[in-house]
């Protein structure tokens, strides 16, 4: 895999294709050691959009993975990692140190803290997540209660809201509208239809309350319990 690394420029890149098959499009503003790896697209402008209407911005030493697309209209901090075939769409606001996986898919607006983990294949809109969640393999966040078609729907219930420290097991769905609390746990393959309370590990389609997440237990007892390391030791 060819790799180019970026020089610190005081213009954004004004010409599609200028790097080694990649599209960068006007107004894109990259930070210091940005590494893009051939092709991607960055900057791309939404529909009814012009090329440049809209700013994107990359802070300092983000790697963006081959075939990786990003809208313009978004802004990342500093020192995203996307895996390979991430699609960010317009809109979102990304915070520092934020991980998007293989295939992931944020569509727009979207609100990511700092130090978010968005695993392969998954699927968000519309959704606010809060720092140092980790959200699994194709976990997927819906927004609209009743597709599609509604013309008010963003007025509606909206994105699901995930709290600090929450983690999201593989192949969960999240109902829009619901608050998944600070330090909760998420079962794999769970259906989270209602707001799912601080410190609680719930699974299941409804997803119901199992225990509290103080109560787990190591397997293998390395640890007193799960959770004694950082981040979660200092939240």
């Amino acid at each position: 895999m060819k790799t180019r690394r970026l020089p610190v420029r005081e213009k954004p890149l004004s010409r599609p294709g200028e790097h080694a098959g990649s599209s960068i499009f006007k107004n894109v503003k990259l930070g210091k050691n940005c590494v893009l790896e051939s092709p991607v697209v960055v900057g791309k402008p939404p529909r009814g959009k012009t090329d440049g209407e809209l700013e994107t911005v990359l802070g300092d030493n983000c790697v963006v993975r081959s075939f990786t697309t990003i809208y313009a209209g978004t802004r990342i901090g500093d020192g995203l990692q996307t895996g390979h075939g991430a699609l960010i769409r317009e809109g979102n606001v990304i915070g520092n140190g934020c991980s998007i996986g293989t295939n992931a898919v944020l569509e727009f607006d979207n609100r990511i803290g700092n130090f978010v983990r968005i695993h392969s294949g998954a699927f968000l809109e519309m959704a606010t997540v809060e720092d140092h969640v980790f959200i699994g393999p194709n976990v997927v966040f819906t927004d609209d209660p009743h597709p599609m078609g509604c013309p008010r729907y963003k007025e509606c219930a909206g994105g699901a809201t995930v709290k600090k420290y929450a983690r999201i097991g593989a192949n969960s769905t999240i109902l829009p509208g619901v608050v998944i609390g600070k330090n909760s746990l998420v079962g794999a393959g769970s259906v989270v239809v209602k707001d799912v309370e601080e410190g609680t590990v719930v699974a299941g389609s409804p997803a119901k309350v199992l225990c509290k997440v103080s109560e787990l237990k190591c397997r293998k007892g390395f640890f007193e319990r799960p959770y004694v390391w950082e981040p979660y030791e200092k939240k």
